[in-house]
């Protein structure tokens, strides 16, 4: 294992976080993803709820992430408007929309009986 190619690797990786921040929807996970974890410290998470919010949130970061890396992509390969190019882009935004309807119903069935419990 070549240690210097290992390590200059994350290089790249921060260099792609630094270009994904440039984007509204990212800023905008992340936003959400900060609000999340302010929530849970005050409502007083257990380990398993913590790591399912955790592992949720990288989820759609991520996703996110392979997202923009696909619309970039097709936007190389097709600078043209092509049907196909905008089918690629429309199926990778729906997946991400599809784990962001299921990150909120993760959200609500840890926090909702937690905050129920302190109304009653």
């Amino acid at each position: 294992m070549d240690t210097r190619k290992f390590f200059h690797s994350f290089k790249y990786a921060i260099a792609g976080l630094k270009q994904v921040m440039a984007e509204q929807n990212f800023r905008f996970d992340l936003m959400v993803a900060c609000i999340v974890i302010v929530a849970g410290a005050f409502t007083g998470l257990s380990k398993i709820e913590w790591m399912i919010l955790v592992l949720v949130m990288a989820i759609m970061l991520s996703l996110e992430m392979v997202n923009t890396a696909i619309e970039r992509v097709v936007d190389l390969a097709s600078p043209e408007r092509h049907p196909l190019a905008k089918a690629a882009k429309d199926i990778a935004a729906g997946a991400v929309f599809v784990f962001a309807c299921a990150s909120v119903i993760i959200g609500i069935l840890i926090f909702l009986p937690k905050w129920m419990n302190l109304w009653i």
